[in-house]
């Protein structure tokens, strides 16, 4: 980032305001994912773009700071995706997790 891009904009902690770029990021990845030949891509490799974009959403919600809404969708995108793993007979993450393997977070929320 230059020093021009660095400059403080209202509400700012720590003399910048993040919100604007990461705001652009999730536009520009929503319309991508609303796309007919990424969709396309995507479910041909058993990736369902609607997941995906409420997963994206959750993230969006989570660094907007609105905790709540982000864990509703969070946790949403997670069932789904168990339940198709399982109904695929990919297997199951529950199962790793009882048999104490350390999760992908390492204990951060």
């Amino acid at each position: 980032m230059s020093g021009d891009d660095e400059k403080a904009r209202p509400g700012a902690v720590g003399g910048i305001d993040p919100g604007p770029e990461i705001a652009a990021v999730f536009d520009d990845l929503e319309a991508l994912l609303k796309n007919g030949d990424v969709i396309a891509a995507l479910t041909s490799r058993g990736i369902n773009a609607s997941l995906a974009l409420l997963a994206a959403h959750a993230l969006r919600a989570y660094l907007a700071d609105r905790k709540a809404d982000a864990a509703e969708d969070f946790a949403t995108v997670a069932e789904e995706i168990r339940g198709r793993l399982a109904a695929s007979g990919e297997g199951s993450t529950a199962d790793a997790g009882a048999e104490g393997a350390p999760s992908r977070s390492n204990g951060r929320r």
